[in-house]
């Protein structure tokens, strides 16, 4: 007769030792955890609240006005030079005013890795009547830095065609978008005392 063959036990851990056990070094071992105070249920319970920015009137925004800055995103500037628009002076005819285009470092951090192809873009992004803002924080991801940006200062317009930068924008109350659309600028958002053109 052959030797009987055991059955193979699969995800068998080896047992461990407690971190609390007496039999490990004092130093390295690891302390009960602190029991929690309890809570009287009568006390009044504090919670943060964000403050309601103070330029918003409902869902007017009385920080926008000429001359508006506007926040560009990356694949704006390519969906542009695509659709053959001149950034500057096609901004001014869809908003009727003076626009001062503002790229951050982000922004053109991203333009700078995409390459030899994008050089036209890279050559456009570096146009002395574009505004440069720096940024402090670490990473090149370009979409929290613009969705940072607005909702702490909101007196710019982001320029984007990227559907879920649009869609995180929307959330944030007074902020307006500019997109491309039958080869031209169009507005979202905007009050509509200001000159944007509504279809």
């Amino acid at each position: 007769m052959g030797k009987q063959k055991k059955a193979r036990k699969y995800a068998v851990m080896k047992r461990m030792i407690s971190l609390r056990d007496q039999r490990i070094n004092e130093k390295e071992r690891a302390k009960a955890p602190a029991k929690k105070k309890e809570e009287d249920p009568s006390a009044i319970k504090e919670r943060e609240v964000p403050q309601h920015p103070s330029c918003l009137f409902f869902q007017y925004n009385t920080q926008l006005g000429p001359p508006y800055h506007i926040l560009v995103d990356t694949n704006f500037i390519n969906f542009s030079i695509k659709a053959k628009l001149d950034l500057v002076q096609s901004m001014m005819d869809c908003l009727y005013a003076k626009c001062i285009p503002c790229i951050t470092d982000c922004v053109m951090a991203e333009i700078e890795k995409l390459g030899q192809r994008y050089r036209v873009a890279l050559r456009i992004a570096k146009d002395p009547r574009f505004e440069r803002l720096p940024c402090m924080h670490k990473g090149t991801y370009a979409d929290d830095c613009l969705v940072q940006r607005v909702t702490q200062h909101k007196c710019y317009i982001v320029a984007t065609v990227d559907k879920e930068l649009k869609r995180r924008i929307r959330k944030i109350p007074g902020v307006p978008i500019m997109y491309i659309s039958r080869h031209r600028y169009n507005i979202e958002r905007m009050p509509d005392d200001y000159g944007a053109p509504r279809f």
